[in-house]
């Protein structure tokens, strides 16, 4: 749900600057559970009245044909792009025009849409402007090399506004050249020149040299560099409800004494995997703070923790451990 939430965020920064603005965003509905989306949705629509949601048709996919999560979002926004287009055109005919189309790179698919009827394109990118700087630059890299970075290993790799650094630490989905998550990265860096403007989550003083860089046009040396706009830090306030148990537990423990984990909403598990990490943190005797999500599944229920966590890890750890 995390870009979710950054893309409501943004809205609430643009009506900040244009208060008679109206902004919809387009949702479709995830082929597996990533938290309390509709219960966030309905707070929003609660507290910012000029912020609405338009709910895409569902796009049943089967999860096991798909190599990883990365590819399962660009498949399911892939098969999204007839709803989209007819989203887009209902607006467009209601409300007497698109002023513009904000898209995460996982939406590059629609891009072409809203080209074709004339909405101009602005990319939002939500991890800040290095990740920027490298995808800008990622089609020279494909380019000038035949080897995927997994196999490159300690060859330094050095992109423009960045420091050199070793292709074997290249980000997972992008380690195998073959690969489906590789192809689908390579495609929305083909698309960024074609954009309006690219709007990332961080600011000018954060990243000085990295944006200095994209602006000079040296990550796309061979093409067009679309203007950059810095918007964040986009943070979501709390949202009013009442605080978490976790929260009184972990304000009552020592200063710099907790380890937190949370791989985010995309962060599914598997029940290995799970007791892997559990072991792990029962032999560092540390305290720790723990966000567990259940395995890959529909089930919208809470996980239950006996089943998932080794046999009486619970009572061993009782004391030093929050959820």
């Amino acid at each position: 749900m995390g870009h979710l939430v950054s893309m409501v965020e943004l809205g609430k920064f643009i009506l900040r600057h244009h208060p008679s603005a109206a902004i919809t965003i387009l949702t479709v509905p995830p082929s597996f559970n990533t938290g309390s989306t509709a219960s966030y949705i309905r707070r929003v629509s609660a507290t910012v009245p000029s912020i609405t949601f338009h709910d895409l048709p569902t796009v049943p996919l089967d999860l096991h044909a798909f190599p990883s999560m990365e590819a399962v979002i660009f498949e399911t926004l892939g098969r999204s792009c007839p709803h989209v287009r007819r989203a887009l055109e209902t607006i467009t005919a209601t409300s007497g025009g698109v002023s513009a189309f904000i898209i995460d790179f996982f939406c590059t698919s629609s891009h072409p849409i809203a080209a074709e009827l004339n909405i101009p394109t602005y990319y939002f990118v939500t991890s800040g402007a290095a990740v920027f700087a490298f995808l800008l630059y990622f089609p020279i890299i494909h380019n000038t090399t035949t080897e995927s970075f997994k196999d490159m290993k300690n060859t330094l790799l050095d992109v423009p506004g960045l420091p050199l650094f070793p292709a074997s630490d290249m980000m997972v989905p992008l380690l195998d050249r073959q690969s489906l998550d590789y192809k689908n990265f390579l495609e929305f860096s083909l698309n960024i020149p074609n954009s309006a403007g690219i709007m990332i989550n961080t600011f000018e003083s954060l990243e000085t040299k990295c944006l200095q860089t994209i602006r000079e046009g040296k990550c796309n040396p061979n093409g067009r560099t679309p203007p950059v706009f810095t918007v964040g830090p986009l943070l979501a306030a709390g949202d009013g409800e009442a605080a978490h148990d976790c929260l009184k537990w972990l304000d009552k423990q020592p200063s710099k004494s907790v380890v937190y984990l949370c791989f985010g909403s995309l962060g599914l598990l598997s029940e290995a995997q799970l007791k892997e990490i559990a072991l792990g943190l029962e032999k560092s005797g540390r305290r720790f703070l723990w966000v567990v999500r259940s395995p890959p599944t529909a089930d919208e229920t809470e996980p239950d923790l006996d089943l998932l966590l080794p046999a009486g890890f619970l009572d061993r750890t009782d004391g030093r451990a929050s959820w």
